[in-house]
C-alpha cells in the first residue's frame, strides 16, 4: 500500500480521507480481482434459483406513485443500474459515498455521509457525544434531539443520506464499535434508534440503520459466520432494526458478516422474508463498503445498492440482465425502492426545499445537554463528588485526556469539531480565579524528544523535513540508557517513514481498515501529525536505527519520540507529587477504540492502572474520569473516591464533565451495558465459540440470555449491573401496582427524592418469565423505564406501560410471536442489580 495514511483527525495533507477512499485503499486488490471475475462470481442460476429469482421479481411491491412509475418507464437499463451502485464524486465534499443521479430526468445526485455522532465530511460539524453516551440518558426525547442536529447539519453540509444510526446490540465488551451503538438490551436500543431516526428524517436527511444483522464484533467482521437460532435472532438483535423500520427509516445497510452460513448482503431470509415481508420495509438496502459478493444471489435476495462502487451491481448486473440471469423487473424493483424514498423526501419534485444553514450554537447546546445527561457516576465514596469547599479549591488534574480533549472514537464516527476545549481549561474556568488547579501528565501518549547525545549525527528527531520528490535516509545508532519497555512514537505527515531498530520494522502498515481507522485520540498529535506507537523490550546499550522517509508530492516532516522506563517513572513521580500537594485529584483515564479493531482486554491500556494505584496511594480523594468506549475492569476501584464514566463526550465534553464534577448537573446517566469484574467473568469469556469464533464460525450459544440476562441466569454478580448509575441525591421507590392494559401491562409506583438536592432518577421495570410458555426465557428482561428529575422532597406517581411485545416470545416452530401467559413477576428498581419493588400479575391469553 503506497498511498499515504490519513491524519488522526481524518485528514491527509489538510483534507479528510473519506471512509470510502480509506476502504478502497484497504480493499483495492480484492476489488480489482473481484471486478475481473464478477461474472464468474455470479454463475448462471440453477432452474430452481432462476424460478426463485423470477418469483421474487414478480412479488408486488407497495405502490410507488405515478411520479416514480413514470420515471421508471423513461429510464434506460444503464441509467437504472447507475442508480444501484456508488461512483466517484466529481465534486467531493469528503463524504463516504456518491450516487450520480440521472440529470436528464431530474433524478438528483446523492451524497452519503458517515454520521454516528455527527456528520463526517471535510468541513466542521457538531461533534456530538458517542451514541453509547446518548443511550446512557435513557431518554428517547434526547435521541430525537440528537438526530435533529445531525439531520439539519447533514442537509446543510450538502448530504442527502446519513449512514447511521447503528443499532447492533452490545454482546461482547471487546467489540471495537460498542461506543457507536446503544445498548445490550433490545428494548432500550429499539426505543432510542427509532427516535433518532425520526429526528434525522424530520430534517429531511435520509437515515440508514445499520448493520443488518449480527455485526457485533470487528474481529474478522468481513468473513465471520455468525450463527444464531431463530428465537435468539428475533428477540435480541432484530428488535431495534424492526423499530427502525417502524420509524420509517429510508435505508438499511447490510452487514459484512455471514448470518447462519450466508453473507448478510445475500441473505433472502434477512433482506426479503424478515425485512420486507414481515416488517413491511419499503426503502432500499445497500451494502456496507465493499460488502457485496455476488450479482445474481445478492439482487435475488433483496439487495438494492452496492457501495461504494459497482463491482457486482454495475456492469456485471447489466450483463446478467442481458443474458437473462436476472430479469429486468428485478432491477426495476430496486430502482423503484430507491426512487420511492427520494419521492417521499421531496427530492424528485423539489419540495424538499433549500438546504438550511448550519446552526452551530444550537448543535453545541444539544451536545452539552446530552453529555451532561449521560454522565454516569459509577462509584462515589464518602461524598468525594461533587467537588465543593477545599475539594473545589485545590485540584490536581492528571492524565493525557485531562489536557487533550477526547472528542470521539476512531473510524467512521470521527468528526471535525467546531471546537473542543480541554478538560483542564474547563476545570480551571469552573473552579475560578481563587482556586489552584495544577496539571501532571502521568501517562505519556505522544512521547518525549530523544536526547541528542543518544543519537549519532545526521537526524533531527524533532522535525526531520523531506523535500517534495526526495527520499531521505538515515543509518545511525541509538543509545538505550536503560533496559525495559520502550515505546517508540512517530509523528508524521504524508507517507509513514520506514523505521527499523536492529533490523525490525517498528511501524509496519496494518492490515485492512486497521491502517486507516486507528483511533480517535492517540493516533493524532495536537499539531495534526499522524501518530503511531510501538512498544517493545529493549536491552541497554547501542542499537542500530535505520530510517527511510519519502517527501511525496508536497514534501513531508516527521519526528521520532520515546517513552522510556526512566521517563515513565518521572511522569508518575510528577503525578504523585501533584496529587500529594492537592486536596483532591481528577484523574482522566482513556481507552482509544475504533472501527476495524476489537479490544483484547477490559483493562485500561498502557500503564494507567499503575498510575491510578500510585496516585490513590497518596490521595484517596481521587476521582477517575473514564473516557472509554465500553466496559472497563477496575482492580483499583476500592482505592478511589469516585469514578465517573464519560465515554467519548463530544466537543462539549470538557464543559459537561466540569459541570458534573462540580455538581452543577446531577450525573443522570445509567449503564446500558453490564460492566464485568474482569476478563474471566462475562457472557463470552473463555468461550471462543461465542467470541471471536472458531474456524470462522461464531455461535450465539447464550441464546436470549444477552448481557444482564446472562448474569441473572448464571447467578453471577458483575462489577456494575445494567442500569446502574448514582445520583448526588437519594430516592425511595414504593407502592407498586400492576394490571393488564390493552394487551400489555400497566405498572404504577411512586418515586420520592429523599435527599437534599434536585436529582435524576431512572426507575426501571423488569419482567420475569411466563410459567405457561415452554420456551427459553430470560429470568429478567427490561420492560419499561422513565427518566425523572425530582426536587428535594418531591415525589411522583409514575405510570409505565409494558407493551404487548414485552410479554411475548418468538416460537421458532410457529415462526411467530406467542404470548407468555400465567403468573409473572414484575420488579422495579434503580438497576438490574438493585430491584426494590416486586409484585406478580396474571397474564391472560
Amino acid at each position: 500500500m503506497t498511498a499515504s495514511a490519513p491524519n488522526g483527525d481524518g485528514s491527509e495533507a489538510g483534507r479528510p480521507r473519506s471512509r470510502r477512499s480509506a476502504l478502497r485503499l484497504a480493499g483495492g486488490a480484492v476489488a480489482v480481482a473481484a471486478a475481473a471475475t464478477a461474472c464468474a462470481a455470479s454463475p448462471a442460476p440453477t432452474a430452481a434459483a432462476a424460478k426463485r429469482t423470477a418469483s421474487a421479481a414478480r412479488r408486488p411491491e407497495r405502490t410507488a406513485g405515478p411520479r416514480v412509475e413514470a420515471l421508471l418507464g423513461r429510464l434506460t437499463l444503464d441509467e437504472k443500474i447507475s442508480l444501484l451502485h456508488g461512483a466517484e464524486d466529481p465534486e467531493p465534499l469528503g463524504q463516504a459515498g456518491y450516487i450520480p443521479g440521472v440529470p436528464r430526468l431530474g433524478i438528483p445526485e446523492l451524497r452519503l455521509a458517515d454520521g454516528p455522532a455527527g456528520v463526517r465530511v471535510e468541513k466542521p460539524a457538531t461533534a456530538l457525544p458517542a451514541p453509547v453516551l446518548l443511550a446512557a440518558t435513557f431518554d428517547p426525547s434526547l435521541a430525537r434531539a440528537y438526530g435533529k442536529v445531525i439531520g439539519r447539519e447533514g442537509r446543510a453540509l450538502g448530504q442527502d443520506v446519513l449512514l447511521s444510526p447503528m443499532c447492533n446490540l452490545i454482546r461482547t465488551p471487546y467489540a471495537g464499535r460498542n461506543f457507536e451503538t446503544f445498548a445490550e438490551d433490545p428494548l432500550l436500543a429499539a426505543d432510542l434508534v427509532a427516535e433518532e431516526i425520526r429526528g434525522i428524517q424530520d430534517e429531511g436527511l435520509i437515515a440508514t440503520v445499520k448493520h443488518f444483522a449480527l455485526n457485533n464484533q470487528e474481529k474478522n467482521r468481513d468473513r465471520v459466520d455468525v450463527s444464531a437460532d431463530e428465537q435468539t435472532l428475533h428477540e435480541t438483535e432484530l428488535r431495534p432494526f424492526e423499530a427502525a423500520v417502524a420509524a420509517g427509516a429510508g435505508s438499511v445497510m447490510g452487514a459484512y458478516n455471514k448470518v447462519n452460513g450466508t453473507y448478510a448482503c445475500e441473505s433472502r431470509e434477512l433482506l426479503t422474508d424478515i425485512l420486507r415481508e414481515q416488517w413491511g420495509f419499503d426503502g432500499w438496502v445497500m451494502t456496507d463498503w465493499f460488502a457485496a459478493h455476488s450479482t445474481v444471489r445478492a439482487i435475488t435476495a433483496g439487495l438494492d445498492m452496492e457501495m461504494p462502487e459497482g463491482i457486482h451491481l454495475g456492469d456485471a448486473l447489466g450483463k446478467a440482465v442481458r443474458d437473462a440471469s436476472v430479469p429486468e423487473s428485478a432491477v426495476d424493483r430496486s430502482v423503484r425502492r430507491l426512487l420511492s424514498v427520494l419521492d417521499r423526501f421531496g427530492l424528485l419534485d423539489g419540495s424538499a426545499g433549500r438546504r438550511p444553514a448550519r446552526d452551530a450554537a444550537a448543535g453545541a447546546r444539544t451536545a452539552r445537554e446530552i453529555a451532561e445527561a449521560g454522565a454516569t457516576l459509577l462509584h462515589n465514596r464518602k461524598d468525594t463528588l461533587p467537588l465543593a469547599g477545599r475539594s473545589a479549591r485545590s485540584i490536581a488534574v492528571i492524565g493525557p485526556t485531562g489536557e487533550h480533549p477526547f472528542v470521539s472514537g476512531g473510524g467512521s464516527v470521527h468528526v471535525i469539531p467546531d471546537r473542543a476545549k480541554s478538560p483542564l481549561a474547563a476545570l480551571r474556568e469552573r473552579a475560578g480565579g481563587g482556586a489552584q488547579v495544577t496539571y501532571a501528565l502521568g501517562e505519556d501518549v505522544y512521547g518525549k524528544a530523544i536526547p541528542a547525545k543518544a543519537l549519532s549525527p545526521g537526524f533531527d528527531s524533532e522535525g526531520q523535513g523531506i523535500g517534495a520528490g526526495e527520499t531521505w535516509r538515515y543509518d545511525g545508532k541509538l543509545e538505550a540508557s536503560a533496559a525495559g519497555e520502550w515505546t517508540f512514537v512517530i509523528h508524521y505527515s504524508g507517507e509513514r517513514p520506514e523505521v527499523l531498530l536492529d533490523g525490525e520494522e517498528l511501524f509496519p502498515v496494518a492490515e485492512g481498515v486497521g491502517e486507516f481507522f486507528a483511533g480517535g485520540l492517540v493516533t493524532a498529535a495536537p499539531d495534526g501529525l499522524t501518530v503511531r506507537h510501538r512498544s517493545l523490550d529493549v536491552a541497554r546499550g547501542e542499537r542500530r536505527l535505520k530510517i527511510t522517509a519519502k517527501g511525496g508530492d508536497q514534501g513531508a516532516v516527521f519526528r521520532l519520540r520515546l517513552v522510556t522506563p526512566e521517563s515513565r517513572k518521572r511522569d508518575v513521580a510528577a503525578a504523585v507529587d501533584a496529587a500529594e500537594q492537592a486536596h483532591s485529584v481528577v484523574l482522566f483515564a482513556y481507552e482509544d477504540a475504533t472501527e476495524g479493531r476489537d479490544r483484547t482486554t477490559l483493562a485500561l491500556p498502557g500503564h494507567q492502572e499503575a498510575l491510578i494505584e500510585a496516585v490513590t496511594a497518596v490521595n484517596p480523594r481521587t476521582t477517575v474520569v473514564l473516557n472509554t468506549s465500553s466496559a472497563t475492569s477496575m482492580p483499583w476501584l476500592d482505592k478511589t473516591g469516585a469514578v465517573l464514566q464519560m465515554y467519548y463526550p463530544g466537543q462539549e465534553g470538557a464543559a459537561a464533565t466540569a459541570a458534573v464534577l462540580f455538581g452543577d448537573s446531577d450525573p443522570g446517566g445509567r449503564l446500558t451495558q453490564t460492566f464485568p469484574r474482569d476478563d474471566a467473568t462475562h457472557p463470552t469469556a473463555g468461550d471462543p465459540v461465542r467470541y471471536p469464533g472458531v474456524d470462522g464460525r461464531e455461535q450465539y450459544t447464550e441464546g436470549v440470555h444477552l448481557g444482564y440476562r446472562w448474569y441473572a441466569a448464571e447467578g453471577k454478580r458483575p462489577l456494575f449491573p445494567f442500569g446502574h448509575g448514582l445520583s448526588y441525591t437519594s430516592f425511595r421507590y414504593e407502592d407498586l401496582a400492576v394490571r393488564e392494559d390493552d394487551g400489555g401491562l400497566e405498572a404504577r409506583f411512586t418515586v420520592r427524592n429523599t435527599g437534599r438536592r434536585t436529582g435524576v432518577a431512572i426507575p426501571q421495570v423488569y419482567l420475569g418469565p411466563a410459567p405457561e410458555l415452554d420456551l427459553d426465557q430470560p429470568e429478567l428482561a427490561l420492560a419499561g423505564y422513565r427518566r425523572l428529575s425530582l426536587r428535594a422532597g418531591e415525589e411522583r406517581r409514575v405510570t409505565l406501560r409494558i407493551a404487548r411485545r414485552s410479554l411475548e416470545s418468538w416460537d421458532a416452530e410457529r415462526h411467530a410471536w406467542v404470548r407468555g401467559t400465567g403468573r409473572r413477576t414484575v420488579r422495579v428498581g434503580a438497576s438490574a442489580g438493585d430491584l426494590r419493588l416486586r409484585t406478580e400479575v396474571t397474564v391472560k391469553g
